[in-house]
């Protein structure tokens, strides 16, 4: 067969270079200690295209569901069908190595089956947060530079992409309707009471029906993927800067971190009482590979919800009884604070892996007592698909910390005004990672190499340091990225919003305290002289411009912004500020 041409795209870095080197091999490993019976560091993991793992899964297990979906069920079998009819389709539409195609949908069995189509085709998928506001949306969509997207016939959707068609090289939308994924009763009752939810289509050569796209004849033309160099997905994150960048994650970055997984997690098996709960959404790199790819590569059910609803979620856990639910901490948090908790059997959980934001103990104790599982709390980032470290299951965790590393996987903490520098265990510096998860680069931001990578290990941005046991704490961060409910909100992006409005002259936003998120974006502004406008009129024109996540929690006024020496703006200064206020009213 000859070769298929890889995608000339540049990007900043080797994939070679983030691996383990042999001097890192050589050197003590502690936390080793701390791994289950069975597992260890240096056995290769797998790196494999990531479709190949539906593959074999169904050839085992094809009988088993794979899919379960407001109660319409689907078997690996019938998932993998539909996947090689849809990856016909996606190849007549030109879909091949170096295209790519962006998914903006909800949790749903389309999202499966467009996600592992696309891979077979030898395509890269772009995940888009359905929350997106349009400008976020027209960012990715010229970055990324996708020539098709899909997504389903929903007002909250379709509406959204429809506007980008023709910008760019995005010159295709494929649309799915709803209620075809949903059980019979449920999906004619959604067609006959839900019609205001439903966005009409127009018809022409720019739209195509998922039913269409299922239904192209033809014969699949098989492709050859190099799973260390192909691109598999490119995954958009603020990375260490603040300014969203697609992080290249290749084939062999997401299989290697989803079975680094399953060694991690013996227990979740091809077993008919095993299933994962996934209410995080799947265009988010933790659902995407700790949700879909581990159930998936296990053979294990995936129980989907489209958005999280904690009465919904208790009702599922109550009544289809899954073995694993991944979250983040509010996710528990607000299970454990539920007023009827005590009327929802949740012993079925078995183990949770947490991430996204650091996790109260006094969280993961009560709900360790409510459920009897195991919640272990783990670190990563988009640019490491993402899991690097995690408290051992069934092992030793410690309060405060983010685990250790996965197997394969190196934790380096360096000097950040020297990143040349490695630093001595148990001194704070910038956390730095190793290991075959790790990303690439940046799509087409070749200046970021050196800000990116320090002797080729992944500078993270955050500040940590490792005890004499191997387990990373962290205690700060670099950037100034918002960790919210799990989600990233980036400040500029934030920033960018408050400008539109007329009045603003400057504006910062910060993350403060929330009970409830971890963080939540606060803004400060500065109003144009002889101009005036209410915290509550400027809210509201905020909201069509930044998804929900995104709208600060309170806007505070100022005649004036901390600045640096050569007059930019400072949000390390008003962080500063804040902090000492805070530290003020306490005492």
């Amino acid at each position: 067969m000859p070769e298929t041409p890889k995608t000339d795209t540049p990007i900043t870095h080797s994939a070679a270079a983030s691996t383990a080197t042999p001097e890192a091999s050589a050197a003590p490993r502690p936390w080793e200690a701390h791994y289950a019976p069975g597992v260890d560091w240096q056995s290769p993991v797998r790196q494999v295209p990531l479709h190949d793992l539906l593959a074999e899964t169904v050839k085992v297990h094809g009988a088993r569901n794979a899919v379960d979906f407001l109660d319409r069920k689907m078997t690996y079998q019938t998932l993998s069908e539909m996947v090689d009819k849809a990856a016909i389709g996606f190849q007549k539409l030109g879909v091949k190595k170096g295209v790519n195609v962006g998914i903006f949908m909800p949790n749903c069995p389309f999202y499966l089956i467009t996600f592992f189509a696309i891979s077979k085709a030898g395509g890269t998928v772009v995940n888009f947060n359905p929350l997106y506001a349009e400008r976020e949306i027209a960012f990715q969509v010229a970055d990324s530079e996708i020539t098709m997207m899909v997504t389903l016939d929903l007002v909250q959707l379709y509406p959204k992409v429809a506007p980008h068609l023709g910008t760019g090289k995005l010159e295709k939308v494929i649309v799915g309707r709803m209620a075809d994924q949903l059980p019979f009763v449920k999906g004619t009752l959604f067609k006959l009471l839900k019609r205001q939810d439903v966005s009409p289509l127009p018809v022409d050569d720019r739209h195509m029906t998922f039913k269409a796209l299922m239904e192209t004849e033809g014969t699949f033309q098989p492709v050859t993927i190099d799973p260390q160099e192909d691109i598999a997905v490119l995954q958009y994150t603020g990375g260490t800067t603040g300014t969203p960048k697609g992080a290249v994650l290749t084939h062999a970055n997401l299989s290697a971190n989803i079975n680094q997984l399953q060694r991690w997690i013996p227990s979740l098996k091809a077993d008919e009482d095993n299933s994962v709960l996934c209410v995080l959404p799947l265009f988010h790199i933790f659902a995407l590979t700790v949700g879909m790819g581990l159930s998936v590569a296990s053979g294990a059910c995936l129980i989907l919800l489209p958005k999280f609803e904690i009465n919904e979620l208790l009702k599922t856990i109550d009544k289809k009884k899954p073995t694993m639910l991944p979250g983040v901490p509010t996710l528990y948090t607000a299970v454990i604070n539920h007023p009827k908790i005590q009327s929802f059997d949740l012993r079925s959980i078995e183990v949770c892996v947490c991430g996204g934001a650091p996790l109260p103990l006094e969280v993961r104790e009560r709900f360790e007592k409510l459920t009897g599982c195991r919640l272990v709390e783990g670190y990563g980032l988009s640019e490491t698909s993402p899991v690097a470290t995690t408290n051992p299951v069934g092992g030793k965790i410690k309060t405060g910390s983010t685990g250790i590393p996965l197997p394969h996987t190196t934790i380096e903490i360096r000097d950040p005004d020297n990143p040349s520098k490695l630093l001595p265990q148990g001194e704070s510096g910038e956390v730095c990672i190793r290991g075959p998860q790790v990303m690439k680069g940046y799509w087409n931001r070749p200046d970021t190499l050196e800000t990116t990578f320090a002797d080729g290990a992944f500078r993270s941005g955050d500040i940590g340091y490792i005890d004499e046991e191997g387990y990373v704490f962290l205690i700060d961060r670099l950037k100034d990225l918002i960790l919210c409910s799990g989600f990233n909100v980036y400040p500029r992006m934030v920033e960018e919003a408050f400008y539109l409005h007329p009045a603003v002259a400057e504006a910062l936003v910060i993350g403060v305290k929330d009970e409830y998120r971890g963080e939540a974006p606060k803004g400060y502004v500065v109003v144009k002289d002889g101009e005036s406008i209410t915290e509550e009129a400027l809210k509201e024109f905020l909201k069509d411009k930044l998804s929900k996540i995104e709208q600060p929690v309170a806007i505070e006024f100022r005649d004036e912004l901390p600045k640096t020496s050569v007059g930019k703006l400072s949000r390390k200064d008003l962080a500063q500020q804040e902090a000492a206020k805070d530290q003020a009213v306490a005492s």
